[in-house]
């Protein structure tokens, strides 16, 4: 059968798996346990054969799911989390050992430069660098990195890294690449098409979508080798090699740390995810245009969106995301704005601290998610006072630009 496209083949996932009953829709299983009738098929599953034996480390509807991540992102095989958090914190426990070296993109989101703190509490050393340019990154280099992490659209500050030249380096050096796709999900740019060997993805958003579940995933891109990675422990170097890294990160970040997802999440995860490409077309569509209008108006002091010609990456999000520019945007507001009153005046946008939603979500930044970080480490992230981040849904378009203009005037 010829190959389909991205739309096509992740609504005919399922189904060309052969469910039960010719239903179009693997079904949800919400079993803890899984029964075996032969004691040995029992341990043979223990043993790595494919297979179901507790529903922390998985179950078919999760599978099923994964399945469906895997082909979105060109990859070889993913695992899913309870979480977009889960899986990154799955990622990094698993895969780096206290004395290892994490070079990290500076522009990140809030929790993950918490979880980079807790990585260094533990005594892996994390260097956060500007990685919109990869000689920041090279530059960083020592003898004991063994990973490289950045987001491909940065939240909130929409920062494109130096996506292709960094995959490019790590392969030199051998380096794991990691990278956060959640912004960009993988119809605007696939991980293995920047050289990534892991892609992490919150579900919670933009592939689910619709605000109704949580969950993560991490996929292994078939790129890297992981028999030359020192830190797989002995079990998981069984079979292929390409499996390596990613039975780890299932072993020791799914199984012992137990972020799993349920199978009702993953269930309405796996159905949101049918409509990524258009909500994604529509939402890239509507803030571009909000953008642009922002952009002249005189109460906003500057628009941090990559579609607009002014943004420092914005020749590189073009050839990398193909004029489609996500659905984030950062605006600062000038100082003459009352934030708080101006937020309490607007009546489409939601304030909420979630993006990805079919809703335009609206959240002022300095003063929630980026709170406790202080004022130094904000100013370095070009977080001002009167910083908002919105996250663009599907809505008529002159709803949003009418909403705006009510609340600003």
């Amino acid at each position: 059968m010829a190959k389909n496209g991205f739309t096509t083949t992740i609504l005919h996932s399922d189904r060309r798996a052969s469910v039960e009953h010719g239903a179009i829709h693997k079904p949800m299983h919400p079993s803890s346990q899984y029964a075996f009738s032969d004691a040995r098929e029992l341990a043979a599953v223990f043993q790595g054969k494919p297979g179901f034996t507790y529903a922390r480390q998985g179950t078919p509807t999760t599978t099923a799911l994964e399945a469906k991540i895997t082909q979105m992102e060109g990859g070889v095989a993913t695992v899913s989390f309870a979480t977009g958090m889960a899986a990154l914190a799955a990622t990094f426990f698993a895969l780096l050992k206290a004395g290892d070296h994490l070079i990290s993109s500076q522009h990140i989101f809030g929790n993950t430069n918490s979880l980079l703190g807790t990585l260094a509490d533990l005594g892996v050393i994390v260097t956060v660098v500007d990685a919109t340019d990869v000689d920041n990154v090279v530059a960083a280099l020592r003898p004991e990195t063994k990973m490289v992490f950045t987001e491909t659209l940065a939240n909130p500050g929409t920062q494109v890294a130096d996506l292709v030249a960094i995959g490019a380096w790590c392969k030199e050096k051998n380096l794991v690449y990691v990278v956060d796709n959640t912004l960009a999900t993988p119809w605007l740019c696939q991980g293995i098409s920047v050289g990534a060997s892991l892609v992490v993805n919150s579900l919670s958003k933009h592939i689910g979508g619709h605000g109704n579940a949580l969950g993560g995933a991490v996929t292994d891109t078939g790129l890297y080798d992981w028999s030359e990675y020192a830190n797989i422990a002995q079990p998981y170097r069984n079979g292929k090699p390409s499996s390596w890294g990613l039975t780890q990160i299932k072993k020791k970040g799914l199984r012992d740390m137990g972020g799993t997802l349920a199978a009702e999440a993953a269930h309405r995860i796996a159905a949101g995810a049918e409509t990524l490409a258009l909500r994604m077309d529509r939402a890239c569509s509507n803030a571009l245009a909000l953008a642009r209008f922002l952009s002249q108006h005189p109460k906003v002091a500057s628009i941090h969106y990559p579609g607009l010609p002014e943004h420092p990456q914005h020749v590189r999000a073009t050839q990398l995301f193909g004029h489609r520019f996500g659905a984030l945007m950062g605006i600062e507001l000038i100082d003459d704005v009352d934030l708080f009153d101006f937020l309490n005046r607007l009546k489409v946008l939601i304030l909420a601290t979630h993006l990805g939603d079919n809703r335009t979500l609206v959240l002022p930044m300095a003063q929630t998610i980026y709170h406790e970080m202080g004022a130094e480490r904000r100013a370095l992230m070009g977080i001002s006072d009167n910083f908002l981040r919105v996250s663009v849904g599907i809505e008529d378009t002159q709803d949003l630009i009418d909403d705006f203009m009510q609340a600003l005037e």
